[in-house]
């Protein structure tokens, strides 16, 4: 019996911790809310889950536009920027997300939006944080409005 809890508290301890990479792209994703906010912008959802289709990181309303904004977070940037992460596929992902999101809520009259926000840490702190607004267009053959 002894031997069995042991191996539950075991299991529990490693199941309570998150990779680090997880636990980046939580601190990236409050980063970029709070950043945005800054800006005016009203955030409506956090982390998005579309069935089978992936998710969005946060969804906002900017004036008369709804703001589809994919957040990554990086430490180092030697390679390539964090925003080029947001390829062909990723792109085709978060708007089919889109369009569930905009079907859950009915299809409003609104203007949509894909920015990318890109978080710089160092040291495990936020460094600097950088917008890119309208990055993208919905994938063909998706359209909205």
């Amino acid at each position: 019996m002894r031997n069995l809890l042991s191996k539950i508290r075991l299991l529990l301890h490693f199941r309570e911790k998150r990779p680090l990479a997880w636990t980046r792209g939580r601190l990236g994703e409050k980063a970029a809310a709070k950043y945005l906010k800054r800006l005016g912008m009203k955030l409506l959802v956090r982390n998005f889950q579309a069935k089978r289709r992936g998710e969005i990181d946060l969804v906002l309303r900017d004036g008369d536009c709804l703001v589809f904004a994919e957040v990554k977070t990086r430490s180092d940037e030697r390679w390539t920027r964090p925003a080029a992460a947001v390829n062909r596929r990723k792109r085709r992902l978060i708007s089919m997300a889109a369009l569930d999101y905009l079907h859950a809520v009915n299809n409003p009259p609104v203007k949509v939006r894909f920015d990318v926000v890109e978080v710089m840490l160092e040291n495990g702190r936020v460094q600097e944080v950088r917008h890119l607004p309208n990055c993208f267009e919905m994938e063909a053959p998706f359209r909205y409005g």
